[in-house]
């Protein structure tokens, strides 16, 4: 889909993919390179609170802090542009919170940003938390863009506060289970999840693609997001006799569950959605991942004058974290910088002026391009279709 982008007054910003600064205003809002940290803000700047919400403790703490790593940056970059929101100069401030991916401490710190008066939220990470939060904050009337939470009923509740910046579970999973049957000759297909808003969202969005693509599911077990022995599930599926087994959930459970499938000798493709997708997944199954048997997919992934960008973002996130991106970091950068691109149109970082300049976003990411459709998910989302090689995440295609 062709994007038509219009100008917005965000001047001196850095193209990154050919390092030249605009003189004047740009033909689209576009994504700035990382910049040096910024000089002090002057004494009457408007404070701007963007609340940023994942979870840096528990299993999968690694995801979390990636994308708070995300939202460090975007934060840094902003206060080094020196933007103006109306007459005043801006210093944006990072509200950051532990959701440990549990629903009950989501709302929780939901709540705490909303009495904090943040004025916009980035996050959560997982559906789980994600969705029980956002009811929070569309009562207060805070614009939430979500840099990974993929389950469709995200925005799908009537809120006009919800965005998203990544494909949805519909796509992701219709897409697997679909490509499981055509390119990778699946004829019997067992299924995993999780139980939690994700994994069971995307598992079965991925058993309905695979179904309707000619294969037959040949069983449906279920675990938790906690669990760290699959014997038994996998026993009662390895007499299905499945060429490949699919896994709604994320990587903390899926990296184990590899190296029991293949304590067990089950000779199957291993496939699974964004959770599954990440760079510590190889860590976390070791020599249980063989090549090729991995196949999963990131909702989200960038190709033509994009990649550019990215590889310079992912290369800045190294330099200055030590770590590199796992997966959606550079999501919750341009989550960040969509939200400061909105009130800058707006002349106002209050939410009921800003809100309905979110929902014309025309911005160029490090990501890619961003618009959202009427229901606030993004338009024309990638998504990336990966497997393992030598231990490493490698890239197959990225499809739209």
């Amino acid at each position: 889909m062709q994007l038509k982008w219009t100008a917005v007054a965000l001047a001196a910003l850095t193209v990154v993919a050919c390092g030249k600064k605009e003189d004047a205003a740009p033909a689209a809002t576009t994504a700035p390179a990382a910049s040096a940290p910024a000089a002090a803000a002057p004494a009457d700047a408007l404070v701007v609170k963007i609340g940023h919400v994942a979870p840096t403790s528990g299993p999968i703490a690694h995801l979390g802090k990636d994308n708070e790593f995300g939202a460090r940056m975007a934060i840094e970059d902003l206060n080094s542009r020196h933007l103006k929101i109306g007459d005043k100069e801006a210093r944006f401030e990072l509200l950051a919170e532990d959701d440990a991916g549990d629903p009950k401490q989501g709302t929780a710190v939901a709540q705490k940003l909303v009495d904090s008066k943040v004025n916009g939220i980035v996050g959560h990470l997982n559906s789980g938390t994600t969705i029980p939060a956002s009811k929070l904050y569309s009562d207060a009337g805070i614009p939430q863009i979500s840099p990974s939470a993929t389950n469709p009923k995200y925005t799908r509740q009537g809120f006009k506060t919800t965005f998203r910046v990544v494909a949805d579970d519909t796509q992701l999973g219709g897409t697997l289970g679909k490509y499981a049957v055509e390119t990778l000759k699946g004829k019997n297909i067992a299924v995993i999840d999780d139980r939690t808003a994700y994994g069971q969202g995307v598992a079965e969005e991925f058993e309905k693609a695979a179904k309707a693509a000619g294969a037959t599911i040949v069983g449906h077990e279920f675990t938790t997001d906690k669990s760290t022995d699959f014997n038994a599930i996998l026993t009662k599926l390895k007499a299905t006799k499945p060429d490949i087994l699919f896994f709604g959930g994320m990587d903390a459970v899926g990296g184990p569950m590899l190296k029991q499938v293949k304590q067990l000798g089950l000779n199957v493709k291993f496939m699974g959605g964004d959770g599954l997708c990440t760079g510590e997944l190889a860590k976390l199954a070791g020599d249980a991942i063989g090549e090729d048997m991995v196949v999963c997919a990131e909702a989200g992934g960038v190709d033509g004058e994009f990649k550019a960008p990215l590889e310079k973002y992912k290369a800045d996130f190294q330099a200055k974290n030590g770590v590199d991106v796992q997966i959606y970091a550079p999501y919750v950068y341009d989550a960040v910088q969509v939200l400061a691109d909105s009130m800058v149109r707006a002349r106002s970082a209050d939410p009921a002026q800003y809100l309905p300049e979110v929902g014309k976003t025309l911005y160029k990411g490090v990501t890619g391009p961003i618009a959202f459709d009427e229901k606030g998910d993004i338009k024309n989302g990638a998504l990336t279709l990966y497997t393992y090689k030598n231990g490493a995440r490698t890239q197959i295609a990225v499809v739209r």
